[in-house]
């Protein structure tokens, strides 16, 4: 029994070395599926941290601010603008030392939602879920050990709409990424 809780506290303590806490930055490049839409930027940044599985392999929890949304198409003057936290859990396949891949899911809480026209904004968080689930996928590559550039595409899996008036509407986030990254050492 005690060699088991040597072994446990030999893996544990390996975990706590060997993760790597950091920032990142970017573009969002985002639409919403199922109507007419064109593609709006927007922001994200946030922290993550990087636990190493094994020496090729690795899990990224993050922690984001994401501004997405979309304009209409036909119509650049009205837009949807929605605010998130997300949270995304990246397993990631380090290909070499400096270039990884990535795949996981990411568990976005909405914050604020607005439809803007011109001027004018109105609160859209009676029309829009509280909760948004996605698929990303995506891959990095580190100039240095702390600077590196990064690319994600997260896929909606669920529609953000509320249902109004016995209907539901048809639509969601899709999320192109792009930013720079800094690990701490």
């Amino acid at each position: 029994m005690k060699k088991i809780f040597l072994g446990l506290a030999v893996i544990a303590g390996s975990f706590t070395f060997a993760q790597k806490f950091g920032v990142k930055a970017g573009l969002n490049v985002s639409t919403i599926s199922g109507g007419d839409s064109k593609a709006k930027a927007g922001f994200y940044g946030g922290a993550f941290m990087n636990l190493p599985i094994a020496s090729t392999f690795s899990i990224q929890p993050e922690i984001l601010y994401n501004g997405v949304g979309a304009k209409a198409d036909g119509n650049e003057d009205l837009k949807v603008n929605l605010s998130y936290i997300s949270v995304p859990v990246m397993f990631q396949y380090n290909a070499t030392p400096k270039f990884y891949l990535e795949a996981g899911p990411q568990f976005s809480f909405l914050v604020d939602s607005k439809f803007k026209y011109q001027s004018v904004s109105v609160s859209g968080n009676d029309y829009i879920k509280g909760f948004d689930f996605g698929i990303g996928l995506g891959a990095g590559y580190y100039f240095t050990d702390n600077i590196g550039v990064t690319a994600r595409y997260v896929a909606g899996v669920i529609d953000i709409a509320k249902e109004t008036g016995g209907v539901q509407a048809d639509g969601k986030n899709n999320v192109f990424q792009v930013g720079l990254a800094y690990k701490f050492k």
